[in-house]
Formats: structure tokens, C-alpha cells, sequence
């Protein structure tokens, strides 16, 4: 709270709209939405059940699986209830405070997420090129510093973006045609010049993840040039079904953002409801399926998922 008393002039709440031209169909809306995120919530809660019961799932692949996991929770919830509460509550009203903090969790977990596909990557590379030194390359204390080092700087990239708001003056309209906070929905509302967070906003997350892109890119061209080394066509089929999950996965995150991130910038004939409907659907689908996606592509979690539930069953 003392972060956000740092403002000399606190507004007031501001008002969500939801999605701009389907008012009326809101709580038809919030059906297949309120569905995909309780995939979403029971999916990764399995996921992170069977990582942190079952001694055979604790290797670092699976402990940076459960890290995305848990990242995707924070992905969703931030929004997604409060998303469901406008369209069957009419709940429309977020404080200021709560609009930062939605701000900064939305954004920490888009970044976040993407530097723990790229951790992902990295812990693949090794796997495959580096098989026989792959515990004494990836050791827990090795692990430890990739975790705190992704999220130390996912939390320094974005932490500027709350303090870029606070300093704003908002003298006109409060209401956001949305529904969630995001930053530059946000800033647009403000009776000042908004450049530093147009710049910011846009200039240095889109450069972290470019960064992180390229180096999943260098670490996927150098396992396929060591797949295709290898002596026969069985172990290259096994190297090669490892990463399978991981880059429907890395492809699944990454299209629909820079999809996104180009209609924004040069759609002009791409209507508003488009962009708010995409919005919402990025922070809850990706969630959802990343369990499903690993539970069937990775054979060790579809194995422990069916001894659970046949456990239960029995």
C-alpha cells in the first residue's frame, strides 16, 4: 500500500466496461470462459500435485514445468475472476490500487512466462547435446539461480511500468473499455503525455521476449543439428519426442502474443471488440492447455495421471 500512496493525486475507481458491443451477451460470454478456467485451475493443480508427490517427476524439467504451471495460475486468476464478476455481477468497479495491481501481475506473468520457456529450452538443449553431464550442469543450486535470476528480472522489467502510472494525473474519463487493467489502456485515460509509457510500455518487454525468442530459436537449432548426428533413426524419434510438448507449447504462447502485438500496431480495420475478445481468450487458453498438452505428449505425467485416477476409481 505505501507504493501506492506515492501518488499525489489517488483517483478514484475506475469502471470495466467488459467487451465493448456485446453488453448484451455477457452472460452468455462468461459460460465458455468460466469453463476454460476451471480447466485451467484443475489442470495445473494436477500438474503441480503429481510434480511434488511422485520422487520420479523431481528432475529440473519438471520442476521448470511447475514453475510455468504456477505462472499460469497468476496468469488467469488475475484476470478471469474479476472478468466473470462484469459479466454476470455487473461488478465493474476497480479500485486504483487494484487496477495497478492487476497491471503488474498481468504483465509479470506474460514476461515470466516466457523466460521460463527459455529456461525450458536451455534444459532441453543439455538433455539432448549433453546427456551425460546433464546432472552436474543443471544441479539444484544451478536451478535455484535460473529460477531467481528469470524472475528477478521479469520483476525488474515490469516493476517500472506501475511506477509510470502512478505519476500520472487522471482528470478525465475513468472508465477502461475493458476487462482487465492493462498498461496502456490504462495510461490512455491519463491528462498527460503518456510517450514514456507508450515507449517503455511497448519498446522493453517486446525486447525481452524478442531475446528470449531468439535464444529458444538457437537452443532448438542446435538440438536439431544433434538429433540428425545421431546413429539411428529410433534415437533420433526418441530425442525428437522429448521436446514435442515443449514446442507446441513455446508456439501456443508466442503466435497469438506477436499475432496480438501486430493487429494492435498495424490492424486499424480490426474492430475493438476483436481485440478485448482475443485478450481475454490469451490469458485463459494457454493456461488450460499446457497441462493438457504435457499430460499427453509427456510420458511420464501420462503415466502418474492415470495411476491417479484409477487409484481414485478403485
Amino acid at each position: 500500500m505505501v507504493l501506492f500512496n506515492l501518488s499525489s493525486d489517488n483517483p478514484g475507481p475506475f469502471i470495466l466496461v467488459g467487451i465493448p458491443g456485446l453488453e448484451q451477451a455477457h452472460v452468455w460470454i462468461g459460460i465458455p470462459f468460466c469453463i476454460i478456467y476451471i480447466v485451467a485451475i484443475v489442470g495445473n493443480c494436477i500438474l503441480l500435485y503429481l510434480i511434488l508427490v511422485e520422487r520420479s517427476l523431481h528432475e529440473p524439467m519438471f520442476f521448470f514445468l511447475s514453475m510455468l504451471a504456477m505462472t499460469d495460475l497468476t496468469l488467469s486468476t488475475v484476470g478471469i475472476p474479476k472478468t466473470l464478476s462484469i459479466f454476470w455481477l455487473g461488478a465493474r468497479e476497480i479500485t486504483f490500487p487494484g487496477c495497478l495491481t492487476q497491471v503488474f501481475f498481468l504483465h509479470y506473468s506474460f514476461v515470466l512466462d516466457s523466460a521460463i520457456l527459455m529456461a525450458m529450452a536451455f534444459d532441453r538443449y543439455v538433455a539432448i547435446c549433453s546427456p551425460l553431464r546433464y546432472n552436474t550442469i543443471l544441479t539444484p543450486k544451478t536451478i535455484i539461480k535460473i529460477v531467481v535470476g528469470i524472475s528477478f528480472r521479469s520483476f525488474c522489467i515490469i516493476l517500472p511500468v506501475v511506477f509510470l502510472l502512478i505519476r500520472l494525473p487522471f482528470c478525465r474519463t475513468h472508465i477502461i473499455p475493458h476487462t482487465y487493467c492493462e498498461h496502456i489502456g490504462v495510461a490512455r485515460l491519463a491528462c498527460a503525455d503518456i510517450s514514456i509509457n507508450i515507449w517503455y510500455g511497448f519498446c522493453v518487454p517486446i525486447m525481452t521476449v524478442i531475446s528470449d525468442v531468439i535464444l529458444i530459436a538457437v537452443s532448438y537449432t542446435l538440438i536439431l543439428c544433434a538429433v540428425f548426428r545421431l546413429p539411428s533413426q529410433e534415437a533420433r524419434q526418441k530425442a525428437l519426442g522429448t521436446c514435442g510438448s515443449h514446442v507446441f507449447v513455446i508456439l501456443m504462447f508466442y503466435t497469438p502474443a506477436f499475432f496480438s502485438i501486430l493487429a494492435h500496431r498495424f490492424g486499424h480495420n480490426v474492430s475493438h471488440t476483436f481485440h478485448i475478445m482475443f485478450a481475454n481468450l490469451y490469458i485463459v487458453i494457454p493456461p488450460a492447455l499446457n497441462p493438457v498438452v504435457y499430460g499427453v505428449k509427456t510420458k511420464q505425467i501420462r503415466e502418474k495421471v492415470t495411476i491417479l485416477f484409477s487409484t481414485k476409481r478403485t
